[in-house]
């Protein structure tokens, strides 16, 4: 039989030529498979592409035992992939809870062991650019910071060792519904896609649909905007570390000393980003907005020296020339070597 091949398939293509270590030649793939039509479509495409990309396929399947028929698909499913002769996993998730965010970690934990079992160094998932409209909307709609409205990048480290990739962000769902059908594949329905109790579900079926009607097009825009705001994240990133270069106070200061009168200089959007980035790098969280409005107001000029507890065991110490975290219980400034950003 003569290899599938379509203008999808060579757009896939040609993307993954342009990004060689989105998922690299020879690559162990770990594909996540719910069989839906994302999904599906993936595993499609990636099984046409093998030919090019050498890659070694397997599949993952998670049974979230949150609908009735969910073991049924989940057998058929495997059946399918062992008469493609595609290796499958199928888990299931003992302790299922209805929470989008409790099944989306299960998700990413089970993959992630999965992963290291077979040992796959790519996870791959079929997220579309739809999805990643949908996330942009969510996170606007809570006031998320631009990072979050940056969200499902094509790529991130899913651990130390593991890259997760989502390569069908080249694609809208109405597309990927469109190769579902050219490339034949099966199907299997997830009745909690229609649920209107699922946040993102409601987005899909009533806030999408009328942007399209207005705007044909708007879900693929809107993805690009999540993907303009990751570019100039990352380029925002490397101007950060040469303005950190600048603030640290040098020896004998102490490690990762930070100059207070210099950070104060700066406008007020600069203050909160650098000293954000200052503590992460020192392995303590994001601080929230109020409690990082709080802080600064303190280290305004004319303020005297102080501290704060930033989390158990950490404090935040100043006097009038520099700002410098310590052990709270330990009295002397803290050691730890920077940790790198995510």
């Amino acid at each position: 039989m003569a290899p599938r091949w379509s203008r999808h398939h060579l757009r896939l293509h040609r993307w993954l030529l342009q990004r060689p270590a989105l998922l690299p030649d020879g690559a162990s793939l770990l594909i996540a498979v719910s069989g839906g039509q994302d999904s599906m479509t993936l595993v499609g495409l990636l099984q046409d592409l093998q030919r090019l990309h050498h890659w070694r396929l397997q599949l993952w399947h998670g049974n979230h035992r949150l609908r009735a028929n969910a073991g049924e698909q989940a057998g058929e499913l495997a059946n399918w992939a062992a008469q493609e002769g595609l290796p499958v996993q199928i888990e299931v998730w003992q302790e299922p809870e209805p929470a989008e965010a409790a099944a989306r970690a299960w998700r990413y934990t089970a993959l992630a062991a999965a992963a290291n079992r077979c040992g796959a160094s790519h996870v791959v998932t079929g997220h579309t650019a739809s999805d990643r409209a949908e996330t942009l909307l969510l996170q606007l709609a809570r006031g998320s910071h631009r990072r979050g409205l940056a969200s499902l990048r094509p790529q991130r480290p899913l651990t130390a060792e593991l890259t997760l990739v989502r390569p069908l962000l080249l694609f809208t769902r109405a597309e990927t519904c469109q190769i579902h059908r050219q490339l034949g594949l099966p199907l299997w329905l997830d009745a909690s896609n229609d649920d209107p109790r699922y946040s993102r579900n409601r987005l899909r079926q009533e806030v999408l649909p009328v942007l399209e009607q207005l705007h044909p097009g708007a879900s693929r825009r809107i993805s690009g905007v999540a993907e303009r705001l990751a570019q100039e994240q990352d380029s925002q990133q490397e101007l950060v570390e040469l303005a950190m270069k600048g603030l640290l106070a040098s020896p004998p200061a102490p490690h990762l000393t930070l100059q207070r009168r210099a950070l104060m200089a700066l406008q007020p959007a600069n203050q909160r980003h650098l000293l954000q980035h200052w503590l992460k790098r020192q392995g303590v969280s994001s601080l929230p907005a109020p409690q990082l409005e709080l802080l600064l107001a303190r280290l305004a000029h004319g303020r005297g020296p102080g501290s704060t507890d930033l989390r158990a065991g950490v404090r935040l110490q100043w006097d009038r020339q520099h700002l410098w975290l310590q052990q709270a219980s330990a009295g002397s400034p803290q050691k730890a070597e920077p940790t790198e950003s995510p």
